[in-house]
């Protein structure tokens, strides 16, 4: 972009016009590509857990394996807050096109080393303990990711357009945990069990590293967002301390990040062990669902634009309330593969009334100088606290009650948690950015 154009961008945005459909596509559609390939590397561990558990935590309990394998993946997430903090006033301060160029390096080298780490049997306990090193490494870059790439993406949208244009940033981490499924599932397809369990598993990441060039070159071709150009030069406009509007995004993502790790990770392992689905099957039904959530988020945030960000969130969260057990029961009645597929897309679509307007939504609580880093805050602990160990509860809540429909009630609690939240937040579709 030539400096005559970032002028007239600086200068439309200060008129209050915002960047061009044009200019807001280029910058966005670069931010999601990265996205895409930073969740795609964060996802692949979730994908292949049955196999980890069997080649970092041996030993004859399978269920106790399992658990340590999901306590590893929830570890990840121990350094997203002090990545969003850290990452997230980088954004700020330095600005988003830096934090989003260090996030992208951090989540690379953590996935590659994850497929490089020789298994158990061959170093004995330093095999899990550089497994949680890396798993640190890319909680790290992930608490930046998020709320960096929500904010660039937010603040490049048209005016008006901000529920659209940001459900690319929500439906670029849903292309990125699709990426991951589906090469997942195909290895699975391709290869014997023998060999999935010899190599294959580490495939999916070390082509994290392949990946890696792709997303730098479009990443480092981006340009700063007007709204925080403009910022950098004005006066501080909101007054309310950023813990407090933190808080507020910390109660609005307990749904949301429940709903994910349990519905979109933790899935393909409670259909294999409690669905009696194959894990090709299993991670197949996960993909197709993934698929509508992708298709469907965009279509959810067009529609925040027209008829406001709360009655799709709040949907939502009615929704897991009153049909995760029935859904869950159905999964657990001895249902064949095709009824299987048609409750992950329920789900898909469920999670798709959140997704859609969530991005804007979260981010219009924020006034741009402060977005990156108290955004990044309040959503990287409840993604700590309630996400990341999202699969390990469940295993644990299945394992202590005996009964494989356990999990449902993580889900409506937090169903119930974040309506409440959403519920007193006020409607700020149409409103200006601030």
């Amino acid at each position: 972009m030539s400096s005559s154009h970032v002028e007239a961008s600086m200068s439309s945005a200060a008129a209050g016009a915002g960047p061009t459909d044009a200019e807001s596509r280029k910058a966005v559609g670069a931010a999601v590509l990265g996205n895409i390939l930073e969740w795609y590397d964060f996802a692949i561990y979730g994908y292949v857990a049955t196999i980890i558990a069997k080649k970092f935590f041996p030993g004859g309990d399978e269920v106790g394996a399992l658990l340590a394998t999901f306590a590893t993946f929830g570890i990840g997430f121990v350094a997203r807050p002090l990545g969003g903090i850290i990452i997230g006033r980088m954004g700020d301060v330095k600005g988003r096109k830096a934090a989003l160029l260090l996030t992208i390096f951090l989540m690379a080298f953590g996935t590659v080393g994850i497929g490089l780490i020789p298994d158990y049997n061959s170093i004995g306990i330093l095999a899990p303990l550089l497994l949680v090193i890396c798993r640190l490494m890319q909680g790290f870059a992930a608490g930046g990711e998020w709320g960096g790439a929500t904010a660039f993406i937010v603040e490049w949208a048209p005016k008006g357009r901000r529920g659209f244009f940001g459900s690319f940033q929500q439906a670029s981490v849903a292309g990125g945990l699709l990426l991951g499924s589906g090469i997942a599932a195909l290895l699975s397809t391709m290869l014997t069990v023998e060999q999935m369990e010899g190599w294959g598993w580490r495939v999916p990441f070390i082509l994290g590293f392949v990946l890696l060039p792709v997303g730098i070159y479009m990443r480092s071709n981006i340009e700063e967002t007007p709204a925080y150009r403009e910022a950098q030069e004005a006066a501080p406009q909101d007054q309310t301390p950023g813990w407090i509007l933190a808080a507020k995004a910390f109660g609005f993502t307990i749904l949301w990040t429940v709903s994910y790790y349990v519905i979109l990770y933790y899935m393909p392992t409670f259909t294999q062990q409690h669905a009696g689905l194959s894990r090709t099957a299993a991670l197949w039904s996960n993909t197709l669902g993934l698929v509508l959530l992708v298709v469907a988020i965009p279509v959810m945030g067009l529609l925040s634009d027209r008829i406001g960000r709360k009655p799709l969130l709040l949907g939502c969260c009615v929704a897991f309330a009153v049909l995760t057990y029935p859904l869950f029961a159905y999964m657990l009645s001895g249902v064949s593969l095709p009824g299987i597929i048609a409750v992950q897309l329920v789900f898909g679509l469920m999670i798709a009334m959140f997704s859609g307007p969530g991005p804007a939504a979260i981010a219009e609580i924020f006034p741009t100088q402060s977005r990156s880093t108290w955004m990044s805050t309040g959503y990287s602990l409840a993604t700590s606290i309630f996400g990341g160990f999202a699969p390990f509860i469940a295993t644990w809540l299945i394992a202590r009650t005996g009964s494989p429909i356990s999990p449902t009630y993580y889900l409506i609690v937090a169903a119930i948690a974040s309506a409440i939240v959403i519920a007193t937040l006020r409607e700020t579709a149409h409103d200006d950015l601030r």
